[in-house]
Order: structure tokens, then C-alpha cells, then sequence
């Protein structure tokens, strides 16, 4: 549900994984570099990424940085549309590969949030879950105030649209129609569409498409399976449709994609 640990207990994140949890990593000193999906991130002293659930992370080196690294399900933090539109607020948690590493404003108060965290965690206190659901409120909402007293523009995103997203995530294997989901979710395709085009210009099945993408190169890069075995993971029955697929979306075939990961 929610685990805290340090940097200096990480050896099990130097080698690429995949949770179906949220990740916040704060680095309090030193340097770091931390690999997620297909980009590399740099971090230094009070900065801070977040990973969204089912992204491939893995510490790529150190360099005797210290830091928190904070973990949790979208069942622990999510109990309305409030908590939904704020764990996306501004790209955080995001699932369109928009992780950036922030330097943040008050690092020492996020550090102290995690601090108390961790106590928490330890001891369990009356209503410490609770507590600790508001601490991590804190501490998204003084990551947003850096993003936008820095200039960024504001994206609010909608929980609709946000549940959208992660009922896609979690139903790859059942290759789902726009109709589908939206039968799934109570709402209509008009709605998915109009909310897709709103917060990424794109239609609701391109949407999907594009989340389908992201994982075949997860599968494709980190599990290194075939392209047949990526394709039934996708809910595919013909891989060769599953190539032409996805030489059409990357105008690079599946096989072609591999070798270049390999080398």
C-alpha cells in the first residue's frame, strides 16, 4: 500500500523494475541518475521526480547521493476527484512520459514530510494513514508551487479523463473499444473524445493507441520478449497486424526497434 526507504537501501533499484505503485524520488544531496522508460534524469540536491504506476525506473548511479524514495498504490491515495486531479496536477504522476526531475523551493520541508512519513510508518500512531495521505498532499501541492512559480503553464487535468487512462493501463490484454470503456467507466465516446481532445488534441482511440505503444517498448526494451509474445500481451491475435501497428505509429517496425535497443 505505502513503503518508505533511503538511497542507501537501493540495490534492488539498480536493476530496471516496473510497480504498479506511484514513486516519488527526493534527492536531499549528492548526485544521481535514475533511468525511466527510455530517458535518463539527473539528479541533485532537493530535486524530485515522480513515476507513474507501471513506468520501468531504475537508478543508473549514485554517486553517494542521499535521498527518500516514497511509494504508494493508486488505492491508498486516491478516495475522490480531488485526489485524482492532484496526483496528475501539472504532469505529475503523468502517463504520457512527461517525468522531469524538479528542483524544488523548500526542499527541507518535503524532506521533513517524508521524515514524518517514515515515523509514522514505524510506529503507527492513531489515524496514521490518514496523516499520512495529507502529508503526501503537502507535499505534491509544494512541488505544483514550484512548477508554477517557476512560469509553467497550469494542467489540470480531469478525473474522468484521468480514470480513462488508467482503465486503459489495466486492460492492454482485452484489446477494449472507445465504446468499451466508456460503457466501463458510465459515460459516452462522445465525452472520452471531447475530454481526449481537450488535454491532448488527440481522439480518444489515439490516446489508447499511444498508451499501447509505450508499453510494447517497455516490453520490447526492459522484458525483452518477441514480438508475437508482445503482441498477445496487447491483445493482439495476428502479429503481423501488431507490426504494421506499430510501424505505422513509430514508422519503425517492431523488429527494427529491437535491434536498436540491443545495440
Amino acid at each position: 500500500m505505502i513503503e518508505i526507504k533511503n538511497f542507501d537501501n537501493i540495490a534492488d533499484l539498480q536493476i530496471p523494475r516496473r510497480i504498479l505503485k506511484y514513486v516519488l524520488v527526493f534527492c536531499t544531496s549528492g548526485t544521481a541518475t535514475i533511468v525511466v522508460d527510455e530517458n535518463e534524469f539527473e539528479l541533485s540536491s532537493n530535486t524530485v521526480i515522480t513515476i507513474t504506476s507501471g513506468q520501468i525506473h531504475y537508478f543508473k548511479s549514485v554517486a553517494g547521493a542521499k535521498g527518500i524514495i516514497l511509494e504508494f498504490t493508486y488505492d491508498f491515495f486516491i478516495k475522490d476527484d480531488n485526489d485524482m486531479e492532484l496526483i496528475f496536477h501539472n504532469g505529475l504522476f503523468c502517463h504520457f512520459a512527461m517525468n522531469e526531475a524538479i528542483k524544488v523551493e523548500h526542499g527541507k520541508m518535503i524532506a521533513e514530510e517524508l521524515n514524518q512519513i517514515e515515523r509514522e510508518l514505524l510506529t503507527s500512531p492513531y489515524q496514521y494513514l490518514i496523516s499520512i495521505h495529507s502529508r503526501i498532499e503537502l507535499i505534491l501541492i509544494e512541488i505544483n508551487r514550484t512548477k508554477i512559480n517557476r512560469g509553467d503553464e497550469i494542467y489540470k487535468p480531469d478525473a474522468l479523463f484521468l480514470r480513462f487512462l488508467e482503465a486503459v493501463l489495466g486492460s492492454f490484454k482485452d484489446n477494449l473499444s472507445v465504446a468499451d470503456m466508456a460503457a466501463f467507466l458510465g459515460t459516452t465516446e462522445s465525452k472520452l473524445n471531447e475530454l481526449s481532445k481537450l488535454h491532448t488534441s488527440k481522439t480518444a482511440q489515439n490516446v489508447i493507441f499511444g498508451l499501447m505503444i509505450s508499453e510494447a517498448k517497455r516490453l520490447f526494451t526492459y522484458e525483452k520478449l518477441s514480438v508475437k509474445e508482445v503482441a498477445y500481451s496487447l491483445g493482439f491475435n495476428d502479429p503481423f497486424y501488431f507490426s504494421n501497428f506499430f510501424k505505422k505509429h513509430t514508422r519503425v517496425s517492431p523488429k527494427s526497434y529491437k535491434e536498436q535497443v540491443l545495440n
